[in-house]
């Protein structure tokens, strides 16, 4: 079965060559023969199903372990509070989404003016990246979850508030994380609805730090909105809005106070902003999805590909040259970003950039094999140049202090840019063979150590096991822009079934030429 994400054991150590043939552990399955419970809800295909039990062995020695939590969750001392909302800041905040003011909201915090829900919210997501002595003894991945159900047990959905909005948003990216995508959609939708009727930009604020707070809490709805509801199929709630202002630059927000009202003067340019550039590049990102979901589930006509691809490839384009010269991908801007304490932003910023390219090209690696032109090798080409570039700056984030970004949604593109590499193990010449085989092995570390940190990274694995076996079925379709393949590209949170017609037993990283 897909690995449940509710409640996990530490991931055991493995190594890129172990982890085709690792035993999906967690399995609830009511009778030998008989699908597990979990691909039954979903309607997959269980390849537990024709496992025999070995004498001596329990199913029940397989079943989820749940995790003791306490009655009622207490928030911990000041210190230590402090310390895990500043990981919050570090590893979570303008990755995931941005909700507060840094200097305002430790100063809340310390003063004690910070609702308790807030923080309940903010710590289920950071815990997991302390080294605090209390949670020596407690799995990163379970070390929120009570912060999580106090976080629950405190929301009041008859509060229609800013405080309110932050909170789905804390919910819906808790939600995720274990790999509950209704949930994280549910949270979400509720935050986007009360940002619409309370006219969040729109708002009156008391000074100008409150005033970008709603700024970026409604362009942060929009951002999450074009993820979550293509990852569900459903809908999106946020029409973009041209008249709202685009997020200012991060340094100049980060150095306002809110005693300075609206005495501080502001640039109406926008470009320097990293969160403001990260919305033009989500509009992209929302027309590359609408795009592969159509192309799937509808006959086009060649001529509207064409010209569709065209189109939105230029539009990529045109936001990387009308970028600064100092927010070009290279060494020297990520040292200068580091230094002001942005060099995670920056990089986050252009793994979206690399991955949405990945994701517009990713159908020209099957027509390219499929039958050589000089249009789909050239597409092809650059679906695989985002991705080497994707790997490449989280190689660089991590060797750079300050850069190393740690969120969730790194596995998930990280897996898309490591089938690429597995097209060219399959198809490529010798020396490309022998890096992309480097990445593949430096991509298994990366998602081993995501993996020890967030549930849903589960997920991402046996979504490469997927992806995996279709190749291993057929290399001749597996790269094919079907239905199957859209869900695999943007359904990041839900497991996937085989391919039709895949195979149903694991195989390793050998089979492939890795090793």
């Amino acid at each position: 079965m897909p690995v449940s994400s509710n409640s996990n054991p530490t991931p055991t150590p493995m190594t890129p060559y172990s982890f085709f043939s690792e035993r999906r552990r967690k399995c609830d399955i009511p009778a030998a023969g008989s699908s597990c419970v979990y691909c039954s809800a979903r309607r997959l295909d269980c390849n537990r199903k024709d496992l025999s039990v070995s004498k001596g062995s329990s199913i029940l020695e397989e079943a989820p372990r749940t995790v003791s939590l306490p009655e009622k969750c207490t928030l911990p001392d000041e210190p230590l509070c402090t310390e895990l909302v500043e990981l919050y800041f570090d590893y979570v905040h303008d990755k995931f989404h941005s909700l507060f003011h840094r200097p305002s909201l430790l100063e809340d915090i310390r003063r004690g003016a910070t609702p308790e829900i807030l923080i309940y919210g903010i710590l289920a997501l950071s815990a997991r990246f302390s080294n605090h002595s209390s949670f020596a003894e407690t799995d990163p991945r379970d070390r929120g979850k009570g912060y999580a159900k106090r976080c629950e047990q405190l929301l009041n959905l008859n509060d229609v508030t800013l405080t309110t909005i932050q909170v789905c948003v804390l919910l819906g990216a808790i939600a995720i994380v274990d790999g509950n995508a209704a949930s994280e959609t549910i949270y979400y939708s509720i935050a986007c609805r009360i940002a619409q009727l309370l006219d969040l930009p729109n708002c009156d604020a008391p000074n100008r730090v409150e005033k970008e707070v709603n700024t970026r809490v409604w362009w942060t709805l929009c951002m999450i909105d074009v993820w979550s509801s293509t990852g569900v199929r459903l809908p999106r709630l946020m029409i973009p809005q041209p008249n709202i202002p685009l997020p200012m630059n991060e340094a100049t927000f980060l150095s306002m106070t809110r005693a300075q009202g609206f005495t501080v003067l502001v640039s109406k340019d926008r470009a320097s902003s990293l969160l403001a550039q990260m919305v033009l590049l989500n509009r992209i990102l929302s027309e590359i999805n609408d795009f592969n979901i159509k192309a799937a589930n509808t006959t086009l006509t060649e001529e509207y590909k064409t010209k569709t691809i065209s189109t939105l490839s230029a539009n990529l384009s045109t936001w990387l040259k009308n970028l600064p010269e100092h927010m070009h991908d290279t060494p020297s801007n990520l040292q200068s970003y580091a230094s002001q304490g942005q060099g995670q932003l920056f990089v986050t910023l252009y793994l979206g950039y690399y991955h949405y390219g990945q994701m517009l090209f990713y159908r020209f690696l099957h027509e390219d094999v499929r039958g050589y032109t000089p249009r789909t090798h050239f597409y092809a080409q650059q679906c695989k140049e985002h991705a080497v570039r994707l790997c490449e700056i989280i190689y660089r984030s991590e060797e750079l202090p300050g850069c190393d970004v740690l969120y969730s949604m790194v596995g998930h593109v990280l897996v898309i840019a490591s089938t690429v590499q597995i097209h060219t193990l399959l198809f490529g010449d010798e020396g490309s063979v022998v890096r992309a085989r480097a990445r593949l092995e430096k991509n298994f570390v990366i998602l081993t150590k995501l993996r020890a940190l967030w549930p849903t990274l589960d997920i991402c694995m046996e979504r490469l096991q997927a992806f995996h076996r279709a190749c291993r079925s057929s290399v001749d379709t597996s790269f094919c822009m079907d239905g199957w393949m859209v869900r695999f590209l943007v359904e990041f949170a839900n497991p996937i079934s085989d391919k039709e017609g895949g195979v149903k037993r694991p195989w390793a990283l050998e089979e492939i030429g890795i090793c």
